[in-house]
C-alpha cells in the first residue's frame, strides 16, 4: 500500500457525523496539516504487509455547529497584537479559533471538532452552553440584569443557601466576588483582620491569583512581578513526585511550624493553600500533610483557608471539595471557575463568627453578587445534582487515570501520573531518574494532539505538565479517544 493510500484511509478519523441522518462532513484542515506531517516523517516503504498505525476516532456527538462568516484566525491575531495587553500568549503553533461549544466539545472556524480536555482551565464544568444554564442566564437577564446589592433579589439569596447547604460545619456566610483573585485577596484581608496579624504560610509552587495580596500568596517566579509583596512566608512544597521527603506528608508540614518560629512573632492570620495545585502542574498534596498543617497553624493562631478556584465544585470526584479528601475543615473557603460553568463569579465562605470583622467598615462590591451570575451559579448546582456529575467524575476519572498510568509504562517520557477525578496531570521527563523537565516535547505532544483533535492543557513550573481537566460530563469514551491520542503521538516521537 502507497504511504498516500494509507492516509487517505486515515482520513476516515475526521469525518465527524451529522444529525442529519445519511449526511457526512469532512474536516479537511487538520487531515491535510497532519498528512503534510507524516509524509515528510514517514521512512521508505519496506513491504507491502507492514502492519498500518490507525489514528484513533473521535466519539461521535450529535450536534454540528451552524457556519461560521466572522473573524478568521489571520485577522483576530492582528487585532489582538493591536489592541490587546501583549501579555496575552496562545497555545500551538496554529492558534485555535473557537467560535462554538456543546458541553466537552469546541468547534472551530472551520467546524472542526475537539474534544475540550482543559475545560477552560479547569473552568466550565457542567459542559459548553448547558442548556439548563442558559436557560437560567437567559431568564434572569429577561427581567433584571443589574441592579445593586442595596437593593433585595431573590437570586442571590436563594445562591447563598445552596452553597452553604455544600459545606461542612459552619462554613455559611458567603461573599460573592467576580474571579478567584478578588476570592483569595479577600479571604487573607479577612483572616488578618480577625486575628490582627499579617503573616500569612502559603506554599511554594502554589498559585493563588495575580493582584497585590495574591501574587504574594503566588509562590512561582513565572507569576510574580517585582513588586511590594509582604507578610507571605512560602513552605516546603509536599510534592510527592519532586519533594525532599516523597510521600511523607508529616515531614514537610515540620516546615510550617519552622516558617513560623524562625520567620514571624510566632503568631500568624493564617495558612492558605490548594489541596490540588493546579498551575502548579497538578500536584496532590503529600498523605497526612494537611491536617498537620492546619493543626500547626490553628496552634499559632492562624486561620485556615481552603483554596478551592480549581478543585471544588465535584472535580476531584471523591467529594465536592478537595480538602474533604483530607479530612479537614477550613475556616475560610474559596472558589471561583467551575462556581459558574465559565460565567464570571466567585465567592468566600466563612463563619458567622469570622465574617463580623468586615461590618468594621464598609464591605462593598459592585458586581458580586449580580443577579445573572448568581441564577447561573444556581443552576450549576442543580446540574451537578441533577446529572451526577461528581459520581461521573469518579468514576471516568479513576477509569481515565488507569488507562494514564498504563501509558506510562508504555512511553519512558512519562514520568509520573496524579491527581484525582477529573483533575489530572501527566508528567513528561527526559530522563525518569533525574526528572528532566521534557519542555520541548510537551508542546510537541500538545501540537500533535490538537490535529488528532484533542484540546488539553499545560502547566507546572517547567511548562512540562499536562493537565486534564475537562467538563464533568466528559465520558468513558471520550477518555479512551484523549489517552489513544496520547500514545499514537508519543509512538511516533
Amino acid at each position: 500500500m502507497s504511504r498516500i493510500s494509507a492516509m487517505i484511509r486515515r482520513a476516515s478519523s475526521f469525518i465527524q457525523q451529522s444529525p442529519v441522518a445519511g449526511t457526512r462532513r469532512l474536516c479537511f484542515r487538520p487531515f491535510f496539516q497532519l498528512a503534510a506531517t507524516e509524509e515528510a516523517s514517514l521512512p521508505p516503504p519496506v513491504a507491502e504487509n507492514v502492519t498500518e498505525t490507525i489514528i484513533p476516532k473521535m466519539p461521535p456527538f450529535d450536534y454540528t455547529p451552524p457556519p461560521y462568516s466572522g473573524p478568521r484566525v489571520a485577522e483576530i491575531l492582528k487585532k489582538r497584537k493591536e489592541f490587546l495587553s501583549p501579555s496575552m500568549f496562545t497555545f500551538y503553533k496554529q492558534p485555535l479559533n473557537v467560535v462554538d461549544g456543546r458541553m466537552q466539545y469546541l468547534f472551530d472556524e472551520d467546524g472542526c471538532r475537539y474534544l475540550d480536555a482543559f475545560g477552560g482551565i479547569a473552568t466550565v464544568c457542567c459542559g459548553h452552553c448547558h442548556p439548563d444554564v442558559v436557560d437560567a442566564i437567559l431568564a434572569q437577564t429577561k427581567h433584571l440584569q443589574h441592579s445593586t446589592i442595596l437593593y433585595l433579589n431573590p437570586a442571590i439569596a436563594e445562591f447563598a443557601e445552596a452553597l452553604a447547604s455544600k459545606l461542612p460545619g459552619d462554613l455559611k456566610v458567603v461573599f460573592f466576588t467576580n474571579s478567584g483573585t478578588e476570592a483569595n485577596e479577600l479571604a487573607l484581608m479577612i483572616a488578618r483582620l480577625y486575628t490582627g496579624c499579617h503573616d500569612i504560610i502559603s506554599l511554594r509552587n502554589s498559585y493563588h491569583g495575580n493582584a497585590a495580596g495574591t501574587m504574594s500568596a503566588t509562590a512561582q517566579c513565572n507569576w510574580k512581578f517585582n513588586v511590594i509583596q509582604s507578610g507571605v512566608h512560602h513552605a516546603i512544597n509536599p510534592d510527592p513526585y519532586r519533594g525532599v521527603f516523597g510521600s511523607d506528608g508529616e515531614k514537610y508540614a515540620k516546615d510550617v511550624q519552622d516558617l513560623i518560629d524562625f520567620g514571624t512573632s510566632g503568631h500568624v492570620a493564617g495558612f492558605v493553600c490548594e489541596a490540588i495545585q493546579g498551575v502548579g502542574g497538578i500536584v496532590d498534596l503529600a498523605p497526612g500533610y494537611l491536617p498537620a498543617a492546619f493543626e500547626i497553624a490553628k496552634k499559632a493562631g492562624g486561620l485556615c483557608i481552603a483554596d478551592e478556584v480549581q478543585a471544588g465544585f465535584a472535580r476531584t470526584g471523591s467529594h465536592f471539595w478537595g480538602f474533604e479528601a483530607h479530612g479537614v475543615v477550613p475556616d475560610i473557603v474559596t472558589m471561583a471557575k467551575g462556581i459558574g460553568n465559565g460565567f464570571p463569579l466567585g465567592a468566600v465562605v466563612t463563619t458567622p463568627e469570622i465574617a463580623k470583622v468586615l461590618t468594621r467598615r464598609s464591605y462593598f462590591n459592585t458586581f458580586g453578587g449580580n443577579p445573572v451570575s448568581t441564577a447561573a451559579g444556581l443552576a450549576v448546582l442543580r446540574v451537578i445534582e441533577k446529572e451526577k456529575l461528581q459520581d461521573n467524575a469518579f468514576v471516568v476519572g479513576s477509569y481515565l487515570k488507569e488507562r494514564l498510568t498504563a501509558l506510562k509504562d508504555k512511553h519512558e517520557i512519562i514520568g509520573d501520573v496524579r491527581g484525582r477525578g477529573l483533575m489530572l496531570g501527566v508528567e513528561l521527563v527526559t530522563d525518569r531518574q533525574q526528572k528532566t523537565p521534557a519542555k520541548a516535547e510537551t508542546l510537541h505532544v500538545m501540537d500533535q494532539m490538537k490535529e488528532l483533535g484533542v484540546l488539553i492543557g499545560k502547566g507546572g513550573f517547567y511548562g512540562n505538565v499536562f493537565r486534564i481537566t475537562p467538563p464533568l460530563c466528559f465520558t468513558k469514551e471520550d477518555a479512551d479517544f484523549l489517552v489513544d491520542a496520547m500514545d499514537y503521538t508519543m509512538a511516533k516521537m
